[in-house]
């Protein structure tokens, strides 16, 4: 290997690797401001009174939806729809809370299920991929660590190349979830703005809108983190060739 070749390869390992320090540096910042936002809006009390379950059970109705239940799990954040068993799951804040912040998550999950109910393409991709993602994920736990040693120690490169693979398609996987989540999100602020028996002003709307958004960018953030990753493994593959 010359001289600029070595250069070429630090340059890529140092840009990969400052490149996952700033993600995970602005995944913090999103993180700690997402909670804040909804902890915020938690304590905002609906004008309409109605806790998240009467919220979620209401948009379903109104979306013509009648086989999905709205259950409530255990935990924090846990909220999420389950195409499989057909429900809303929320958390015990959400479920049982009458802010504005649980109308909001409430909304957002049942837009996953009017998404399911009307066969949103994005929805779909994602849901076909879950089993090839639950491989990828687990070849990744072992794959990169083992191949780069590999690489470095013997120049054998095809473990790494297949832990890189299966990054790339875990990567992909963080991509096609943003408009899922995205498109969620609009539905529930579309049939939230429209409702005025759920939220009675603009600014119970506009409240809900930020704690969404915020929400959002936690995933484009793991999202990016998912590309700093992919790129950082696979410099060791390209530079390997110089």
């Amino acid at each position: 290997m010359n001289h600029l070749a070595l250069i070429t390869g630090f340059i890529g390992y140092n840009s990969a690797w400052f490149l996952m320090i700033v993600i995970a540096i602005v995944s913090f910042i999103v993180q700690w401001r997402f909670k804040s936002k909804f902890k915020q809006y938690a304590e905002i009390s609906l004008l309409s009174g109605l806790s998240g379950k009467e919220v979620a059970e209401q948009m379903l109705r109104d979306n013509g939806i009648y086989d999905v239940q709205v259950v409530s799990v255990e935990g924090q954040l846990t909220d999420h729809y389950n195409p499989e068993t057909k429900t809303v799951n929320l958390s015990p804040d959400v479920y049982y809370s009458r802010s504005v912040a649980s109308a909001a998550v409430a909304a957002h999950e049942c837009g996953h299920a009017v998404q399911h109910a009307r066969s949103y393409s994005w929805l779909n991709m994602r849901t076909a991929m879950v089993p090839v993602i639950n491989v990828a994920s687990t070849l990744t736990q072992w794959t990169l660590f083992i191949g780069v040693m590999l690489l470095f120690f013997t120049h054998n490169p095809y473990v790494l190349a297949i832990g890189v693979a299966a990054l790339a398609v875990v990567t992909a996987f963080s991509f096609i979830t943003l408009p899922v989540e995205f498109d969620a999100s609009n539905r529930a602020l579309a049939w939230l703005n429209n409702n005025y028996a759920v939220m009675q002003t603009s600014k119970e709307h506009e409240q809900a809108k930020d704690a969404l958004w915020w929400a959002a960018m936690t995933y484009v953030v793991a999202a990016l983190s998912a590309l700093a990753t992919l790129l950082y493994y696979a410099s060791f593959l390209v530079n390997r060739r110089n």
